[in-house]
């Protein structure tokens, strides 16, 4: 059952991918309904054509056996023999000539209304059935009638040489025996064999032809998409080699057709595309060297402006109080700058690929609670309070405790910043493959798609809105580094006054390749509000 049901998909996916099967198919199925539809026109047309020809063909010679039986009759005297002789006389001839021609003969009286040949009476050829003759058309000459005919089945009481059988045609036609000077009706029941066998030949004609004719059409429509799809198939892998950093790939062209020009167009778009490629690596290179230079260049004046200021700062209580606050706020922007060069620092490090880890097993418990420590006396200042959730157990994960601190750390100050002096919680969650831990506000929240940009460094969903953590606005970037850094998800949920939540999810072991979260990403409250 498994097997069958792979193979199920397997044809679908095969399907679903190869423009030249469906076109084949398609062509082989229209061409079959059109095959069909003129094979079944062409044998509607022999059936009819032979059948006339039959008909006319029968009804000629019975119309001439009858005008020879009248001319005997005619030349007859009623008195010379009786009833029976004069009736023997009239149909032994004509059976014998049906013997050699292959038909057959029936002389019947005329019958009375609602009568059967089968009462009695008749005279016909050997091992006939009489029941071969339609009542229909018995009927048509329990009265006096001119020549009719229709389409029987003929049937034998027994196997007779030279009788005819299965579908035929029977014609009717009456005479006049002077012995008695009564009607009596000639059946002449003419077999359709020969007629039937030539439907089949055609028709095993026509079928063959269409198998041939089918094959071929398959044929062709192979070959034709296969010089089409060929070139297409082509551009998909070259394609998919440059979406793998495989720059220099091209397409061969041959030809000057139209799929030789779209591979030249191709190839200039490659062209273009590594160009500009090179040219933003190249950008982005100096870009990356610049805040590098520019951060470690800036480590020497602010040494010595850190000195100064701390002068100032411990001298303050002997200025004037303008003074004095000047020197506290130089003090503090001091600290902001470093925070912020040391950021810039960090980002230029992971950038360049430099950034490392020094794992360890780390419990997101006990590094929940010493964020939340260290950030108390700014929850405090902001009125809020953060409470930790915890589920009773240790939750473990391979990472570097520096990092993951770092990571929330700025999760909850960013939470502090918008909670708008609103609760903050913070749930802690672990299992055999990955641990959680997420931070959840009360505030303004997040508009529809702020979501995925709230980790792009220097973003601000409102451009008016106060730091007042003192943020550099880098802490989300350098957390999703972080993050990508252990191989884990850094998400963002959040809707316009309802607040939101951030989930960071670490696998239980390095390299382990995330499936799930022990934390939803959508809080509970959200999901029971909505």
């Amino acid at each position: 059952m498994g097997s069958a049901t792979h193979g199920v998909r397997r044809a679908l996916t095969f399907w679903r991918r190869s423009i030249q099967a469906r076109v084949v198919a398609s062509t082989l199925l229209l061409s079959a309904t059109v095959v069909g539809i003129v094979g079944a026109f062409l044998m509607q047309q022999t059936r009819d054509g032979l059948v006339d020809n039959r008909v006319d063909q029968v009804i000629a010679e019975a119309e001439n056996e009858t005008t020879d039986a009248r001319e005997r009759l005619s030349s007859a005297l009623g008195t010379d023999v009786n009833e029976s002789r004069q009736q023997e006389d009239l149909v032994a001839p004509i059976i014998s000539r049906g013997s050699a021609r292959g038909f057959a003969v029936i002389l019947s009286p005329a019958a009375a209304p609602g009568g059967r040949l089968e009462d009695g009476g008749a005279q016909f050829t050997r091992g006939l059935d009489l029941s071969s003759v339609p009542g229909t058309l018995q009927e048509h000459f329990e009265q006096p009638a001119a020549t009719s005919w229709t389409f029987t089945t003929i049937r034998t009481t027994r196997e007779v040489t030279g009788l005819p059988q299965g579908p035929g045609i029977v014609v009717g036609s009456q005479v006049t025996l002077p012995a008695d000077n009564e009607t009596y009706t000639l059946y002449y029941l003419y077999s359709l064999d020969e007629e039937s066998e030539t439907l089949d030949l055609v028709g095993r004609a026509l079928l063959t032809a269409g198998a041939l004719l089918l094959l071929l059409v398959a044929g062709l429509a192979w070959l034709v998409t296969r010089q089409v799809v060929t070139p297409v198939r082509m551009a998909r892998r070259v394609a998919e080699r440059l979406a793998a950093g495989q720059l220099q790939e091209r397409l061969r062209v041959t030809g000057e057709d139209d799929l030789a020009r779209l591979a030249t167009s191709f190839n200039q778009m490659a062209s273009n595309l590594q160009k500009q490629i090179r040219q933003l690596e190249e950008l982005s290179r100096l870009q990356r060297r610049f805040v590098s230079d520019v951060s470690h260049e800036l480590r020497t004046p602010l040494t010595t402006v850190r000195m100064a200021s701390d002068v100032l700062h411990d001298a303050r209580t002997s200025f004037d109080p303008g003074t004095k606050r000047a020197a506290e706020l130089l003090q503090t922007e001091l600290d902001r700058f470093e925070t912020l060069l040391a950021d810039l620092l960090e980002i230029s490090r992971f950038d360049a690929g430099a950034a490392v880890l020094e794992s360890e097993d780390v419990n997101l418990v006990h590094v929940a609670h010493r964020v939340v420590d260290l950030t108390r006396a700014l929850a405090e200042q902001r009125d809020t309070r953060v409470i930790v959730h915890e589920p009773g157990h240790p939750c473990l994960a391979e990472a570097d405790v520096r990092r993951v601190e770092r990571i929330l750390r700025n999760l909850v100050t960013n939470a502090i910043d918008h909670a708008e002096s609103r609760d903050i919680h913070v749930f802690v969650g672990g299992d055999d493959h990955s641990a959680a831990i997420a931070v959840r506000d009360h505030g303004v929240g997040l508009g529809p798609g702020e979501s995925a940009m709230v980790f792009n460094r220097f973003w601000r969903s409102d451009p008016a809105r106060a730091r007042t953590s003192g943020g550099t606005g880098l802490g989300l970037s350098i957390s999703l580094e972080d993050t990508h850094l252990h191989g884990g998800w850094l998400q963002a949920w959040g809707r316009p006054g309802e607040g939101s939540q951030f989930r960071l999810t670490l696998p239980r072991r390095l390299n382990e390749q995330l499936r799930h979260s022990p934390l939803p990403l959508v809080p509970v409250d959200a999901l029971e509000s909505a």
